[in-house]
């Protein structure tokens, strides 16, 4: 009944647009203030201060002061891997527009069906593929339930990549998690391991983040060390 009552306040809090719109702002682990985020819910900032309020009281948000000014973000990780879920699991309402639509960024190879940030680690359907090779090179393993762990020749992989001399992954870093990406219906790493592994891809130049959102460019550079290195095109 407890488990019950929970899912149903979370229900209610995220069936409301505007507290959605919010949360989805802060999926790539940005912090945002309040203004920003009235304006991305299209409400007023009274408005905009009583829905973050809600948020607040069932931590599915934080808040961080710096002088007088207030930075909202996501709690952690889980809130993020959460909306992704819910969102992979939705019904497509209009099959044919769906359809079209991802046919559309299948020839553009953009938007964030294609490539995005997902707090801080990599998602879209560049991610499954990244994924996909990373297991096939024996580079990541697949322990336990949906759980990864990074190899010897992986972290030799992402040393080469990194922007320092001293490029060694901590022993927390070696390990990720199964995240479900809500556009492809597949697992993509999350956990310590996929933003390492993220952080690594962006210092190398590999990507680039387009400004205002969430979905990422890959680079020319990116491009052929991508397919030179894991075969992904």
């Amino acid at each position: 009944m407890e488990m019950g009552a929970r899912v149903s306040e979370i229900g209610s809090l995220l069936g409301d647009p505007v507290r959605a719109a919010m949360l989805t702002a802060l999926m790539d682990g940005r912090s945002l203030p309040a203004g920003e985020l009235a304006f991305i819910g299209n409400v007023a900032p009274q408005t905009a201060s009583f829905h973050l309020g809600k948020l607040l009281e069932s931590h599915l948000i934080a808040v961080e002061r710096q002088g007088k000014h207030k930075y909202y973000r996501l709690t952690n990780e889980q809130v993020a891997l959460a909306l992704e879920s819910l969102a992979s699991i939705a019904p497509l309402r209009n099959e044919v527009h769906v359809r079209s639509d991802r046919q559309l960024l299948q020839r553009r190879n953009t938007g964030l069906q294609y490539a995005r940030s997902c707090y801080r680690h990599l998602a879209g359907r560049l991610a499954i593929q990244i994924h996909d090779a990373l297991i096939v090179r024996g580079f990541v393993l697949s322990v336990g339930e949906r759980q990864y762990e990074l190899t010897g020749e992986g972290e030799g992989w992402l040393m080469k990549l990194a922007s320092s001399k001293d490029g060694s992954v901590s022993r927390r870093e070696r390990g990720g998690q199964a995240c479900l990406d809500w556009t492809e219906r597949h697992h993509h790493i999350g956990g310590p391991l996929g933003v390492t592994l993220f952080s690594r891809l962006t210092e190398a130049g590999w990507l680039l983040q387009r400004p205002g959102t969430r979905a990422l460019a890959v680079t020319l550079k990116g491009r052929e060390a991508l397919d030179r290195q894991l075969g992904v095109r």
